[in-house]
C-alpha cells in the first residue's frame, strides 16, 4: 500500500529506507555494535556501529520536531542515548520513524516546497531547507550511513 500524494511518497521512501536500514543491522552482534572500526576520525559519530546508530536515531528525532517548530510548536531535541543492544535501536528507528508519521499529519503537500528562508528551516550547520528538503535529507542521511555500517561489517568479519 503506498501513501498518497507528495507527502506519502516522501514517508514511504523515508520508511523503506529505515526497513533497510534495520535489516542491515540485524545480524549485528553485541560485540560488533560497540567495537569502534575508525579510530582516524574526526567525527566522534562515525566510530563504531553505536555511535552511528545513536547519531541515525537523534537525527531522525531532530528533522521531525525542526519541521514541528517551523510549525510553532517549541521542542527540545532529545539527547543522544547509547545502547547495548541492536535490538534497542531497532526499537528506537521504529519509534523516530512514528514519530515523523505524526509529525507529517500537520503537513499538506503544498506546504512542502518554500522559496523564502524565512518559510524554512534552518539547519544545525546553517543550511536553509524546506520540509520536503529535509525530509530527502533524512532519507539519504540513513541510506548514507546504512551503506557505512554495511563497510564497517565487512571490516569487522574480515578480520575475525
Amino acid at each position: 500500500m503506498y501513501r498518497q500524494g507528495a507527502v506519502g511518497a516522501l514517508l514511504d521512501e523515508y520508511e523503506r529506507a529505515v526497513m533497510d536500514l534495520e535489516k542491515t543491522i540485524n545480524d549485528i552482534s553485541d560485540e560488533e555494535l560497540i567495537k569502534v572500526i575508525d579510530n582516524n576520525t574526526s567525527d566522534p559519530n562515525c566510530k563504531s556501529i553505536q555511535t552511528i546508530l545513536s547519531h541515525v536515531v537523534r537525527a531522525g528525532y531532530a528533522y521531525a520536531i525542526d519541521i514541528r517548530n517551523l510549525a510553532g510548536e517549541k521542542i527540545d531535541k532529545p539527547e543522544k542515548l547509547f545502547h547495548m543492544y541492536v535490538s534497542d535501536y531497532q526499537k528506537d528507528l521504529n519509534s523516530f520513524f512514528l514519530f515523523t508519521i505524526e509529525t507529517f499529519k500537520n503537513v499538506n503537500d503544498n506546504q512542502l516546497e518554500q522559496f523564502e528562508n524565512s518559510k524554512k528551516i534552518k539547519s544545525a550547520w546553517g543550511q536553509f531547507y524546506d520540509i520536503e528538503q529535509l525530509a530527502e535529507h533524512a532519507i539519504v542521511h540513513i541510506l548514507r550511513h546504512r551503506r557505512q555500517i554495511e563497510k564497517f561489517k565487512i571490516v569487522l568479519r574480515e578480520h575475525k
